[in-house]
């Protein structure tokens, strides 16, 4: 009997599933008519000529970043933006990190006035460059805080304009992104507090001077089955959940936020490790709580590109500290969910985010442990079972596709559709290969919250950028 109703179950879970999948597919069809606002060159001069365009400080925490940190403040420094700044927050690293940095841009310790309006470990100092080219950047220098949550709080108490793009130093992003990323903000009749963009992967893309000069997809095939999860995660659920203004997180990759919101919220929870679904569920939760108006915006257009996991071992610390993340999310805002109070945030984003993504793993175990048992009784309803099957896995390549779609309606990234179909064809075996393993490490990351009361950030060990010989030869 039991059997019975559980099969039943999971057939209107994973139908629940394919039905909201659908509904976010169509909302993120109909938000990509807007993709052209975000490419149009002539808004994009008229921000740069204006007085009146926002200023943005770029907020990058760096723990042991020697390999690629300067690369990345390179590309971060050759932004296209009128007005903005380049806070790099060392966080107690104990590799090179600093040293390159100081040579590297002509550092000096400098007085400077922070203030700590959000509290942090230990501030130690800061540093500006004695050479005006790179005026625009400070290195704030402190004690290891243990999450890039608390780093990115230093960031934010250093930083002097009304917004903050809040990124990774293992990210490269599009020279234009702050152009595209303010748009929202500026023509929108509500007051948008975040705002999001798609993201990729830098595995395999050719770097020259801190740019993209050619998109690849990824030739390892890990970080390429998280290209096509990124892609999905972003212009399908984020940006379908952007139509109702029901955004759960702007990604930790890249974010942009009204300074003053986040700073009334409290900041980042310095012990998160799940910091970008944190910090958006406090800015929203303030502005509740105010009765004001908001919005959370995402738009199609890809402004990132971050290292990806190269190994199955870094996959997996990556895979459980999401997981032990999104479990500490649940727990410390749990009086959030099922909320009337909290409005959509407590009756629509955290039951959808708790039922169809935090439990989602303990379904699907659960569903072969039974699956497995009726193996060995010989009670398989083979007909039932194939029908389930095929109902999924005929679905979830439907929706890859139309993902894939939607990414080259807005732009065309790689060269030939022979790259396209590098990704494609990722869709016939995710769910046998990669999707197996998340759900093994989503679980473990569970265990690991709640029976060993082990939470630790980890380590994400970048490979560094290729570089290519005649560029390295031309700057020998």
């Amino acid at each position: 009997m039991f059997i019975h109703y559980f099969e039943s179950a999971v057939f209107f879970y994973s139908t629940a599933i394919i039905l909201l999948s659908l509904l976010l597919g169509t909302f993120a069809l109909v938000k990509t008519r807007n993709f052209k606002l975000y490419n149009h060159k002539s808004d994009d001069e008229d921000l740069l000529r204006s007085h009146l365009t926002p200023g943005i400080s770029i907020v990058a925490p760096a723990f042991n970043e020697e390999l690629t940190i300067i690369e990345n403040v390179n590309s971060l420094l050759t932004l296209n933006y009128p007005l903005f700044e380049v806070i790099i927050i060392n966080d107690g690293s104990t590799d090179n990190t600093l040293k390159l940095l100081i040579e590297q841009f002509e550092l000096e310790e400098t007085a400077y006035a922070y203030i700590e309006r959000i509290k942090t470990t230990p501030f130690k100092r800061i540093f500006k460059s004695s050479n005006p080219r790179y005026s625009h950047l400070t290195i704030v220098d402190k004690v290891n805080g243990g999450t890039k949550a608390d780093a990115s709080n230093a960031g934010i108490n250093a930083s002097q304009y009304p917004y903050f793009l809040c990124t990774d130093v293992d990210c490269i992003l599009d020279r234009d992104t702050m152009l595209k990323m303010i748009k929202p903000i500026l023509n929108s009749k509500s007051r948008t507090i975040a705002v999001g963009a798609t993201l990729r992967m830098s595995n395999s893309c050719d770097i020259q001077e801190g740019r993209i000069t050619r998109v690849r997809p990824p030739r390892s095939l890990i970080p390429r089955f998280q290209e096509l999860e990124y892609l999905r995660s972003y212009l399908f659920g984020k940006l379908g959940w952007s139509f109702l203004n029901c955004v759960p997180n702007v990604s930790g990759g890249l974010g942009l936020f009204e300074k003053e919101v986040a700073i009334n919220a409290g900041g980042y929870d310095g012990t998160s490790h799940a910091e970008d679904m944190d910090l958006l569920t406090k800015m929203v939760t303030y502005m509740i709580n105010s009765n004001l108006v908001y919005k959370v915006e995402y738009i199609p257009v890809s402004c990132c590109w971050t290292e990806g996991p190269p190994t199955l071992k870094i996959l997996a610390r990556q895979r459980i500290r999401w997981a032990t993340g999104l479990t500490q999310i649940f727990v410390v805002h749990r009086k959030i969910l099922f909320n009337a109070k909290y409005k959509k945030l407590g009756l629509v984003v955290f039951p959808i985010i708790f039922i169809f993504e935090f439990l989602a793993p303990i379904v699907e175990l659960l569903g072969l442990i039974i699956f497995f048992y009726l193996c060995f009784l010989g009670k398989i309803n083979w007909d039932y079972a194939l029908f389930i099957f095929l109902y999924t896995y005929t679905f979830s390549i439907v929706i890859s596709t139309l993902v894939l779609f939607i990414d080259n309606l807005v732009k065309r990234q790689y060269k030939s559709f022979g790259e396209v179909m590098k990704l494609w064809v990722l869709v016939l075996i995710e769910p046998f290969i990669y999707h197996p393993l998340s759900i093994f490490f989503s679980i473990y990351g569970y265990i690991k919250f709640f029976i060993l009361k082990d939470i630790k950030w980890g380590t994400m060990t970048r490979q560094g950028f290729e570089i290519k010989p005649e560029i390295q030869n031309s700057n020998a």
